[in-house]
């Protein structure tokens, strides 16, 4: 499975939601505090652009000892339609300072320190210290993990559907009409959701033999987990 920390790492390098938590900011919009663009450096800090004029902007500008304590706290939904569809959030605090001159004109860049880290996700609920996140690395299916959810969505559901004969004794009671939907999808494994309706759902964790590395890698495990369904 992947650490705390890979899972902490791949939801600051995706595009899910983050807004900055800013103290005595909190009279301001949500779409205020949240960055345009977000990248992790080489030392694990984070980099977080902004409007020139934004409030974390202007909050950073004028800090004691050029360091405002922030937290960057991110919101995963699933990009399918499910049941529960938020599927964990992160928190990473630290400490915020501005890096002025490095971006274009009309925007600043925002560095933020890490100090520490929590996630709360479908895995669990972990804590995650600065050594082990700037140690980390996203998952290398981040980046292609929405629109394969929503391929296998949209153009596979009756293979999606074939997945409850690997379930054995949990397939017990299901009815051919079930919901069935992808969840998540990362290098060792797919979740599906199986859903009579909000209150009557769960997860099945389908685990690769082997970790994948590329999406050449993940079509041979898929075509494999499907055909093992069918057998």
């Amino acid at each position: 499975m992947p650490s705390a920390a890979e899972r902490t790492r791949t939801l600051v390098q995706s595009t899910c939601s983050g807004v900055l938590l800013i103290p005595g900011a909190e009279g301001h919009r949500p779409e205020q505090l949240a960055p345009e663009a977000r990248a992790v450096g080489p030392d694990g800090e984070i980099f977080l652009l902004y409007a020139a004029d934004a409030p974390p902007v202007r909050a950073a500008t004028h800090a004691v000892d050029d360091e405002l304590p922030v937290v960057l706290e991110l919101t995963d939904v699933a990009p399918v339609s499910v049941p529960h569809r938020i599927r964990g959030r992160a928190w990473v605090s630290g400490w915020l300072t501005c890096l002025p001159g490095v971006a274009e004109q009309g925007r600043t860049m925002l560095r933020l320190e890490v100090g520490e880290a929590r996630v709360d996700d479908l895995w669990g609920t972990a804590a995650i210290d600065a050594e082990e996140f700037a140690a980390a690395s996203p998952d290398p299916l981040h980046a292609h993990e929405t629109e394969l959810l929503q391929h296998l969505a949209a153009a596979h559901g009756d293979r999606l559907r074939e997945l409850t004969s690997l379930l054995g004794e949990r397939s017990a009671g299901l009815v051919p009409t079930r919901d069935v939907a992808p969840l998540s999808l990362d290098r060792f494994g797919l979740r599906v959701r199986f859903s009579a309706g909000p209150g009557d759902c769960f997860d099945a964790r389908f685990d690769f033999p082997e970790p994948v590395r590329e999406v050449s890698e993940l079509r041979r495990e898929m075509h494999r987990l499907f055909e093992a369904a069918r057998a």
